[in-house]
């Protein structure tokens, strides 16, 4: 899918950030919420937990890939610094506001993406000690599995913490420095973003392609799992 000419202006903006990154990001806001949800409602909602934890894992992978084969300022090679850049850019030493992620937006991303990839990835292991598991179980102990599932419920903690920090960030970021995240992350473009920093496409097929075939060897890996039995006492 090609978004347009080359880097180019609109009313909104340029196009910063592509739509296979924008549709993840409110997908996992979907997922994340629906599965902290499902979580609370009872044991007869764990098989749509399951479903939205096997969605967040596919999207939080998918991500990761795409930090290294997606468009510009998706890739973490365009975001990621170092300290220096980091405490530059709180003294407000960096310079002109970069026109994707920030420095310190950029540990946000990669502290978001490490807490969700283990969340679905210790769900799978995981049981509630009554007659539901995860679709790995089998495949490792039930004290094992215990364990797994301790660090399942105190990292959903961390996350929840995380969540809250990004919330509060958006809303810092849209009443004291007068930029507004939400939008951007809607439409994809961005104001006062200089020529030659826009993207032209968002690389749809390959991203759709990434999914599939993410998707695909996680089913697999799910079917290919052998059953386990909760061991009650």
């Amino acid at each position: 899918m090609n978004d347009g000419p080359p880097d180019a202006a609109a009313p909104g903006g340029r196009l910063v950030w592509d739509l296979p990154l924008r549709v993840t990001h409110w997908l996992l806001v979907v997922t994340v919420a629906g599965a902290w949800a499902t979580h609370y409602a009872g044991t007869q909602w764990f098989e749509w937990h399951e479903r939205l934890g096997y969605a967040t894992l596919v999207l939080v992978v998918f991500r990761i890939a795409w930090g290294f084969v997606g468009t510009r300022h998706a890739r973490f090679a365009s975001f990621l610094r170092g300290p220096s850049a980091i405490v530059a850019y709180l003294r407000g030493r960096a310079g002109a506001e970069p026109a994707g992620h920030n420095p310190l937006g950029a540990l946000s991303v990669v502290a978001m993406l490490a807490l969700l990839l283990f969340q679905a990835s210790t769900g799978l292991f995981a049981n509630d000690e009554i007659a539901n598991a995860g679709p790995f179980y089998g495949w490792i102990s039930q004290e094992t599995s215990n364990r797994l599932t301790g660090l399942h419920e105190a990292n959903s903690e961390l996350l929840l913490i995380l969540l809250g920090l990004h919330a509060v960030a958006i809303a810092w970021y849209a009443a004291v420095r007068r930029r507004r995240l939400v939008p951007a992350m809607v439409t994809g473009r961005k104001d006062d973003v200089p020529p030659g920093e826009g993207i032209a496409s968002s690389r749809v097929g390959l991203a759709l392609a990434i999914v599939a075939a993410i998707a695909v060897a996680l089913a697999l890996a799910i079917r290919a799992a052998p059953e386990g039995t909760i061991a009650l006492f």
